[in-house]
C-alpha cells in the first residue's frame, strides 16, 4: 500500500538493494543502471561503494585512539578516491559541480569529526556517510543518463525502536508520505544500513543491514517482490569459496532461506528474510554481472525435500557444562540458561547428556563472566575455534536420503550434532581446522550425482 486502501495495487512497485561491489566501480554502476532503466516503477536501495565502509570504521578507530594525524591522513585518501569517481563518472559540468560541493562538504564535517571527542553517536555518523555518499552520486548520474530519479533520504523514514527493532509504523507511515509528496517517477533512491534511532539520533541495522533495509522498505510499501542484487548468482548449495562446482538454488522458502542466512551464507543478512516473510512477499538475489540468471527466489513455498543447501559459521565457542552431582538434578538446566540469559548471550546449538550439557555461542563478549558463575555449580569445558556446518532442506529429517550425511563421520571428528530440533536443519559442529573439509565431504556425499 503506497497511499491508500482503496489504491492498494495501484502503486505496486518492486525493491531492488544493490550491494557495494555493485556500486564499487564506474562499470558496474553503468549496469546497475541498465538494469534499473525498464520504465517500472521501484525503489532502489544503495550500500555504500565497496571499501567505504571499511575505510570509514578505521577512520572511527584512529579517532576513537587518539592518532588524529592518521584519521585525517585516511580522510584525505579516501576523498582523493571519490574525486576520481566523480571525474569518470560525470560528463555534464553542472551537474558534476554539484555533486563536488556535497561530496566537499561529506569530507570537511569527517574532518569535523577527527576533532570531537570519540564516541557511539560520534561512530554512526562517519560510518552514515558511505550511503550518503552512494545515493547521492548515483541519483546524480541518473540524472545525467536522462532517468528521472529521485532521492528519498533514509533518515527521513527509517528508525528504531528502543529494542533496536525496526518502528514499522512509524516508517510505513513516513515512507508512504515522502513518496506522495515527491514528483512522480519511476525511480527512487535510498540508502541502505543507516537509519535514526528513537531519540532522533543517526544508528544503522549493523554491518550487511542493506539487504534488511532492502525488505523493511518492501513491506512498508507492499512491494510486489524484493531483489537482492550482488556479484553471485543467488544461494549456492555450498560455499564456492571452498568447494568446487556448487550451483544456485532455484527455489527456497522463508525458512529454508533464514537457516542458511544464519549459519553463514553470505549472500543475506540474517535478519532480511523476517519483513518479507511476515509481509509475504517474495525475495529473489540476482547477479548484478548476469543479470539475464534466474538468481534464487525465496517465497513461502517449499519445492522440493531433503538437504538443499550447506552453510558454515565461524568463531563459534563450545561450553560442556558438567554437574557436580552425578546425575542432573532438578533445575541445573534452568540454573544454566538464566546465567546466559542474564548475560544476553544466544546460544545456537545444544546437546545433553545424563551429567552434562554441550552448548555453543557465537558471542563471547561476556565469556569470562559466564563461566565464573558456572563455575560455582559445575566443571566446564571450553573450546574455541569451532564453525557449526548447517545443512537446510525442507524436511531434511525425515528425507530417506538425510542419512548420507553421516558419512562424514569416518572422515572428520564431529563434536556435537543437532538432529530434530527442527524439520529443517540439521547441524554439525567441527573444529574449524576440519571445516573445508567436511564441507567437500558433505558436498560429495549429497550432492554428487544428486540435481537440485
Amino acid at each position: 500500500m503506497i497511499l491508500n486502501l482503496q489504491h492498494k495495487y495501484k502503486y505496486k512497485m518492486k525493491v531492488l538493494k544493490f550491494g557495494g561491489t555493485s556500486v564499487g566501480s564506474i562499470a558496474n554502476m553503468k549496469m546497475v543502471k541498465d538494469i534499473i532503466a525498464d520504465n517500472e516503477k521501484k525503489i532502489v536501495v544503495l550500500s555504500a561503494m565497496s571499501g567505504t565502509t571499511n575505510a570509514l570504521v578505521e577512520i572511527s578507530n584512529f579517532i576513537k585512539n587518539d592518532h588524529i594525524e592518521n584519521a585525517n591522513q585516511n580522510i584525505e585518501a579516501l576523498h582523493h578516491k571519490y574525486v576520481a569517481v566523480i571525474n569518470d563518472l560525470l560528463d555534464d559540468e553542472a551537474l558534476r559541480q554539484d555533486v563536488e560541493i556535497y561530496v566537499d562538504s561529506v569530507f570537511s564535517f569527517l574532518k569535523i569529526c577527527a576533532s570531537e571527542n570519540h564516541s557511539q553517536l560520534l561512530y554512526n555518523k562517519i560510518v552514515a556517510q558511505g550511503e550518503l555518499l552512494s545515493t547521492y552520486i548515483f541519483t546524480v548520474y541518473l540524472n545525467q543518463e536522462g532517468l528521472n530519479a529521485i532521492l528519498l533520504p533514509a533518515l527521513d523514514f527509517m528508525r528504531i525502536d528502543k529494542t533496536n527493532d525496526p518502528d514499522d509504523f512509524y516508517i510505513k507511515q513516513n515512507l508512504q508520505r515522502i513518496i506522495k509528496e515527491a514528483s512522480p517517477s519511476n525511480i527512487y533512491i535510498t540508502q541502505g544500513f543507516i537509519c535514526l534511532d528513537a531519540y532522533g539520533n543517526i544508528a544503522n541495522l549493523q554491518r550487511g543491514g542493506s539487504d534488511y533495509t532492502a525488505t523493511i522498505v518492501g513491506a512498508a510499501v507492499n512491494a510486489e517482490e524484493v531483489e537482492i542484487w550482488t556479484d553471485i548468482d543467488g544461494m549456492h548449495n555450498n560455499d564456492p569459496r571452498f568447494v568446487e562446482n556448487t550451483h544456485a538454488i532455484s527455489n527456497l522458502s522463508f525458512d529454508e532461506a533464514a537457516e542458511l542466512a544464519y549459519f553463514g551464507a553470505k549472500i543475506l543478512h540474517p535478519q532480511t528474510v523476517m519483513p518479507a516473510r511476515e509481509a509475504n512477499i517474495p525475495v529473489r538475489l540476482k547477479n548484478t554481472m548476469d543479470p539475464a540468471s534466474y538468481g534464487t527466489l525465496i517465497s513461502i513455498d517449499f519445492k522440493g525435500e531433503g538437504i538443499k543447501a550447506i552453510a558454515a559459521k565461524d568463531n563459534i565457542t563450545a561450553i560442556k557444562i558438567k554437574s557436580a552431582r552425578m546425575l542432573l538434578a532438578h533445575g541445573f538446566l534452568k540454573k544454566v540458561f538464566e546465567i546466559f540469559e542474564k548475560y544476553e548471550t544466544s546460544i545456537d546449538m545444544i546437546t545433553t547428556s545424563e551429567v552434562a550439557v554441550s552448548l555453543t555461542i557465537d558471542d563471547d563478549k561476556n565469556l569470562v563472566s559466564i563461566l565464573e558463575e558456572l563455575e560455582k555449580f559445575s566443571t566446564v569445558e571450553v573450546d574455541k575455534q569451532q564453525s557449526i556446518i548447517c545443512l537446510v532442506g525442507h524436511l531434511v529429517v525425515r528425507h530417506h536420503e538425510t542419512h548420507r550425511l553421516f558419512k562424514v563421520l569416518q572422515d572428520i571428528s564431529v563434536r556435537m550434532i543437532s538432529y530434530g530440533g527442527s524439520n529443517n536443519n540439521i547441524s554439525l559442529l567441527v573444529n574449524t581446522n576440519d571445516k573445508i573439509t567436511a564441507l567437500k565431504c558433505l558436498n560429495h556425499y549429497i550432492f554428487d550425482g544428486v540435481t537440485a
